[in-house]
């Protein structure tokens, strides 16, 4: 039976592509979802981005609400910052795989203390753009597993 997957993008991960591409490369936020839906294989797969920490909140709510099998989510700032975000998370009942593109311990200490990860089932840092196709592979392991 398939599975729906949320995966959910915090703030300026819409600018992917533009925005430091020596941290963040080249690959395009609809390159990432094209990337994660092929990855999904035949699970249903939501994918989303919003520069609001509201509107992250909701869609976690969502996730939960709707009984979704997993959540995948790369809060960028928001992880360092939102106890929101990381409430919202603790009311999810499904594995959460964490994910940032670049590797956040080897960034600015400001980076190294991510909230989410209290909460989080597992966390994938440093893998670039490719990261996400692995954060949903993982996350569908995770839910085999189970």
């Amino acid at each position: 039976m398939p599975r729906t997957i949320h995966v959910l993008n915090g703030p300026n991960l819409n600018r992917l592509g533009k925005r430091e591409p020596e941290i963040y490369g080249r690959t395009t936020l609809a390159e990432v979802e094209a990337l994660c839906r092929a990855a999904a294989g035949a699970d249903s797969l939501v994918f989303r981005q919003t520069n609001y920490e509201g509107q992250l909140v909701d869609w976690i709510h969502e996730a939960t609400d709707a009984e979704a099998a997993g959540i995948v989510i790369n809060p960028a700032g928001l992880t360092f910052t939102s106890i929101p975000v990381l409430d919202a998370l603790k009311m999810f009942k499904g594995p959460i795989v964490e994910l940032h593109i670049s590797n956040i311990h080897r960034r600015e200490a400001i980076y190294h203390r991510s909230l989410v990860s209290t909460v989080a089932t597992a966390v994938i840092a440093g893998l670039g753009a490719a990261g996400y196709a692995t954060a949903v592979q993982a996350l569908q392991g995770l839910l085999d597993a189970a």
